[in-house]
């Protein structure tokens, strides 16, 4: 999907249509968290700590398990 930006007052704005906002879980009252590597703008829902809490457990338990093959696997 390409877009234009769009000029908002001195700011410019990206539109983003429904369906796309839908699949990723935003609507009018998401936070929303911004990043950029200097060439890639990053624009994610803010989780909470909880979810991202019981992220970090699921990996580290997968890594406990199976840190093994996942060397295997990256050589």
């Amino acid at each position: 999907m390409r877009k234009k930006l769009t000029k908002t007052g001195n700011s410019l704005a990206l539109v983003l249509d429904k369906p796309l906002l839908d699949r990723a879980g935003i609507n009018a009252s998401t936070l929303l968290e911004v990043s950029t590597d200097g060439d890639v703008i990053v624009i994610s829902p803010v989780r909470s700590r909880r979810r991202a809490a019981r992220l970090k457990g699921i990996v580290s338990e997968a890594h406990r398990q199976y840190g093994g093959v996942f060397r295997r696997l990256a050589e």
